[in-house]
C-alpha cells in the first residue's frame, strides 16, 4: 500500500452512515486499496495516524455557478432598501449584470475572482464540485465559462464536472427572439466542451417544449441531462428530465406528487438548494417527505451563484436543508456525498468509502457524523485526501 490512515472512525456512507469504528483505510495508485478493523490493517509504505478523528467521503458541491465575475451586493443592498426587482433590472441589475461582468472578464481574471469562492469549500472538506456555464450566453463566453472550470481543477486539489447551462436566460441582444436563441443553443451543445447539459425551465426562463429541444440536442452528443426545475411553478419539468433519463432536477419547491412518481421511476435524483430558498425568502419548501416516501434520493448544494445563493459553505447548505425542510443529518451528509455523486454521474468513483473507488475523503474532528449538520459557522475538518494525496484545509489560490 501507498499510505495507511489508521486510529479513526470512518462514515462509509454505503447504507445509512456505514460506520466502522476504530479502522483504518489504505490508498494504492491514488484508489482506495483496503478498509476495515484497524487490528487487521496492511502494510504501507507511509502512515498517517488520525488519532481518532472521523473520515468521511470527500464531500460533493452537485449543484453551483461559482465561475463568474462581479458580484450583486449592491442589488441586495437596494431591495433591502425597498427597491423592486424591476426597479434593478431597469437600472441594469439582475442576471444581466452578471453577464456584462463575465463576458469582459479575461480567462485569468475568471479564475482569480473564482478561485477564492472553491476554496472556501473545499477548506469544508469538499473534493469534487460541479461547475455551470450561463452568465456568458454567447458561445465565446459559455466555452469560457467552462475552460475556466477546468482550470480549477488543474490549479486547485478539486475535481471539476461542467455543466453547459446555456438557456439559463436570454441575453438582450435576442429580447423578443427566445426560439431563435434556442436555435444558437443547440448549436452550441453540438460542439461544447462539457459533462452534460442544464436548462432553466420556468415561466422566467424557458418553456418545457424549449427545453426538450435542448435536451434532444444533448440526446444527439450522447451527453445527460440536468434541469433547473420547479422552483418558481410548475412547469412539468421534473416529468420531462426524467423521460430523459436525467442525471437531477434541481430545486423542486413545486414538485408535483406526479413529477414525484416520474423521477423515483426514472432513477433523477432531487438536489435541494436551501440557500437559494433562505436567500430569497421563500415560502414554499420542496416536498420533501413526499420524496423520501418514494425513494428518491436527495442530494443537498450550496448553489452558489451571486444572484440567489451566495454561498460558499457545504456544511452550512447541509444545517439548513435539516433545518429549514427537517432532513435527518443522516440525509444531509448521504446528499453531500453518496447522493451529490449520483447527481453527477459520478457514483462508480466517488461519494462512498469502498474499494475501487477514488481515494478521495475528509477527515473531522467531531464526535459523531451528525456533528456536520448540526454546527452553525465552525469548521471541523482537519484535513481532506484528494486521489490519495494529503491536504492541510487551507488551500492556497492561484
Amino acid at each position: 500500500m501507498d499510505t495507511l490512515f489508521t486510529n479513526l472512525d470512518l462514515a462509509t456512507m454505503v447504507e445509512g452512515y456505514g460506520e466502522l469504528r476504530d479502522g483504518a483505510i489504505a490508498v494504492k495508485d491514488g484508489r482506495i486499496a483496503w478498509l476495515g478493523p484497524r487490528v487487521h490493517a496492511p502494510a504501507a509504505a507511509r502512515t498517517h495516524d488520525c488519532q481518532g478523528q472521523w473520515l468521511t467521503p470527500g464531500l460533493i458541491d452537485c449543484h453551483t455557478h461559482i465561475v463568474h465575475a462581479g458580484n450583486r451586493s449592491d442589488e441586495f443592498e437596494a431591495r433591502l432598501n425597498g427597491a423592486t426587482y424591476e426597479d434593478i433590472a431597469r437600472a441594469g441589475g439582475g442576471i444581466m449584470s452578471t453577464v456584462r461582468a463575465t463576458r469582459a472578464a479575461s480567462d485569468d481574471e475568471l479564475l482569480r475572482q473564482s478561485a477564492p469562492r472553491v476554496a472556501s469549500l473545499l477548506a469544508e472538506g469538499v473534493t469534487t464540485i460541479e461547475v455551470k456555464s450561463g452568465y456568458g450566453l454567447d458561445p465565446e463566453s459559455e466555452a469560457k465559462m467552462l475552460r475556466v472550470a477546468r482550470r480549477l481543477a488543474g490549479e486547485l486539489p478539486v475535481s471539476v464536472a461542467t455543466t453547459f447551462l446555456g438557456a439559463h436566460a436570454l441575453p438582450p441582444e435576442y429580447a423578443g427572439r427566445a426560439d431563435d436563441y434556442i436555435d444558437l443553443v443547440c448549436r452550441m451543445v453540438a460542439d461544447i466542451d462539457a459533462d452534460a447539459v442544464d436548462v432553466f425551465c420556468e415561466r422566467i426562463g424557458f418553456t418545457s417544449a424549449q427545453t426538450r429541444r435542448v435536451f434532444e440536442a444533448a440526446a444527439r452528443r450522447g451527453l445527460p441531462v440536468k434541469l433547473h426545475a420547479e422552483q418558481l411553478s410548475d412547469q412539468g419539468g421534473a416529468q420531462l428530465v426524467a423521460e430523459f433519463n436525467g442525471l437531477s432536477a434541481d430545486h423542486l419547491e413545486h414538485l408535483t406528487p406526479a413529477g414525484i412518481a416520474a423521477m423515483a421511476a426514472g432513477g433523477t435524483v432531487a438536489v435541494l438548494l436551501p440557500g437559494a430558498y433562505y436567500f430569497l425568502r421563500d415560502t414554499t419548501p420542496p416536498p420533501v417527505a413526499a420524496l423520501r416516501e418514494a425513494g428518491v434520493p436527495m442530494a443537498v448544494a450550496t448553489d452558489c451563484n451571486p444572484g440567489t445563493s451566495p454561498m460558499t459553505s457545504i456544511l452550512l447548505a447541509m444545517n439548513m436543508a435539516c433545518t429549514l425542510w427537517r432532513l435527518t443529518p443522516q440525509e444531509a451528509l448521504l446528499g453531500a456525498t453518496r447522493n451529490a455523486a449520483r447527481a453527477l454521474g459520478r457514483a462508480a468513483e466517488i461519494g462512498t468509502l469502498e474499494v475501487g473507488k477514488r481515494a478521495d475523503f475528509a477527515l473531522w474532528e467531531i464526535a459523531r457524523p451528525a456533528d456536520l449538520s448540526y454546527s452553525i459557522g465552525f469548521n471541523p475538518c482537519r484535513g481532506v485526501v484528494n486521489a490519495g494525496v494529503w491536504r492541510a484545509p487551507a488551500v492556497d489560490t492561484p
